[in-house]
């Protein structure tokens, strides 16, 4: 041992070894940079760097933004769902929280947080997850938010052909297993949808409809679920389009409701005040998911590009002024009509399988011809004022009676009477007697009716008067006319 610590250099020896190694490489490097160009420089970095890693790192990272291309990416929206089932002890942290007001005791929902590590465990592979947020500077522009997986750089082929598929698939079991659906709205500072769960009780057995009309629509919707292949042949998307038109309180949204119930789908609900341009307008609708309802209420108070372009510039400016401030101007000037049908029936249309989208309105008339056309409103449906019909299921729902000696006399009533659903149920909640609150009703169609037939004798009256003034103006104009011929006759005559 003594032999060979004889035999080892000095540290006066290393040291100045270490000095001219350092000389030498200096040298070098002012002989480089003076005689090998800057990005020449850079590629031999950048490939040494490369070479470095190869051999001393054996981790590969998989990054998956919530974006690809122009639509939400499916990976990202997967690993959402899936990663909160995955959270053991190794996790540092979780995001939780319940948006149920109506059962505060409901169990609460797990989100991931930013920066947080989730470990999973697959096939023998050890794979890391982490989430991150980047706030941008523009505040039109969303937060950049995207999943890092880590693996091992053997592992990389199988991730993509095995595990991504796996994760892919639970997440849509989950989904479907999901009891509650969910009413989404779009948040124009965060520029995305939040959501909130839905609760509504209308069904189709409870709408105060024709049956003729709520069998229709169920009969159309099942056999919309079931021609995935018929689109598919034909060449079209697999979507529907419906119009919901009638005066207010005749029922639109709550038709609406049902037929999420019925379908089992989640509502987008689509305010365009919150829509700055077309291409916002792309980007909103491509992130709503398959097998959802895209809802736009009152779309004729919504946007101005929606009205009749075929009528004068002085009847649309006519009927604008009648309109509230806020509708009139409410949709974003740089959106376009053809931004909207792009979406509806053009190219974009194809951004997603399995689409409800319901647009409703208490003038049809007023929308443009290009909206109204099969493809974009497949079905428009008339959402009147109460039946007979309606009115007994109504009762039946309300005060738990299907027929009633006073029950003509409300029907007859019904039948002179313009009087929505919603004004009925209003009357039938009065009391939970049936007889008082039957009652009522028909003291209520009374006053109603009373009140129309005053109205068209005012009318009337009104209609009476404005003739006979302008009889009395004719009369004068005639007498007047009369009496200047004859002043042009004396005056003739004296001449």
């Amino acid at each position: 041992m003594a032999t060979l610590l004889k035999e080892l250099p000095s540290f006066s020896t290393l040291l100045a070894a270490y000095a001219s190694i350092s000389a030498m490489a200096m040298l070098i490097r002012s002989i480089l940079n003076e005689m090998v160009p800057e990005k020449m420089r850079k590629y031999i970095a950048t490939k040494f760097t490369e070479l470095v890693s190869i051999h001393f790192n054996s981790d590969f990272t998989f990054v998956i933004e919530d974006r690809w291309k122009a639509a939400d990416n499916q990976i990202f929206r997967a690993a959402e769902v899936y990663l909160p089932t995955r959270v053991g002890p190794s996790s540092d942290s979780l995001l939780v929280g319940s948006n149920d007001p109506n059962d505060p005791t409901a169990p609460i929902k797990r989100s991931i947080p930013p920066d947080c590590t989730i470990t999973d465990d697959f096939e023998g592979m050890r794979l890391k997850w982490s989430f991150s947020s980047i706030e941008t500077k523009k505040y039109y522009v969303p937060n950049k938010r995207f999943f890092s997986l880590t693996c091992k750089k053997s592992d990389r082929e199988k991730v993509e052909k095995k595990y991504f598929p796996y994760i892919t698939k639970i997440a849509q079991d989950i989904l479907n297993k999901h009891e509650s659906l969910n009413i989404n709205t779009y948040d124009q500072e965060c520029s995305m949808w939040e959501s909130a769960v839905f609760k509504h009780p209308a069904t189709f057995e409870t709408l105060a409809m024709e049956p003729e009309l709520k069998q229709f629509i169920m009969d159309d919707l099942d056999a919309f679920v079931q021609r995935k292949e018929f689109f598919e042949n034909v060449g079209r998307a697999w979507k529907r389009g419906y119009l919901l038109y009638g005066p207010p309180g005749t029922g639109k949204s709550s038709l609406v409701a049902a037929i999420a119930n019925y379908m089992r789908y989640d509502i987008y609900d689509l305010q365009f005040q919150s829509v700055r341009n077309d291409a916002d307008l792309r980007r909103i609708l491509t992130s709503t998911s398959n097998r959802s309802i895209l809802l736009i209420e009152d779309i004729d108070c919504s946007t101005n590009v929606s009205r009749d372009r075929a009528k004068p510039k002085e009847i649309v400016e006519e009927e604008e002024d009648d309109e509230p401030g806020p509708n009139r101007s409410a949709f974003d000037p740089g959106v376009t009509l053809s931004g909207l049908l792009n979406f509806i029936d053009g190219l974009w249309s194809s951004c997603g399988n399995e689409r409800i989208i319901i647009f409703t309105t208490n003038h049809k008339d007023k929308l443009d011809p290009a909206l109204l056309r099969p493809g974009r409103m497949d079905v428009h449906i008339y959402m009147g004022y109460c039946t007979p019909a309606g009115f007994r299921k109504l009762s039946t729902t309300y005060l738990g009676i299907k027929d009633d000696k006073l029950f003509g006399s409300i029907d007859d009533l019904l039948k002179s009477v313009e009087v929505t659903p919603a004004e009925v149920a209003q009357q039938l909640m009065i009391s939970e007697e049936p007889k008082v609150a039957l009652n009522g009703l028909i003291e209520f169609l009374n006053m109603k009716k009373n009140k129309v037939e005053e109205n068209e004798a005012e009318e009337e009256e009104k209609s009476s008067k404005e003739k006979e003034a302008k009889k009395k103006k004719k009369t004068v104009e005639r007498q007047n006319s009369m009496q200047a011929a004859e002043t042009d006759t004396r005056c003739i005559y004296l001449t």
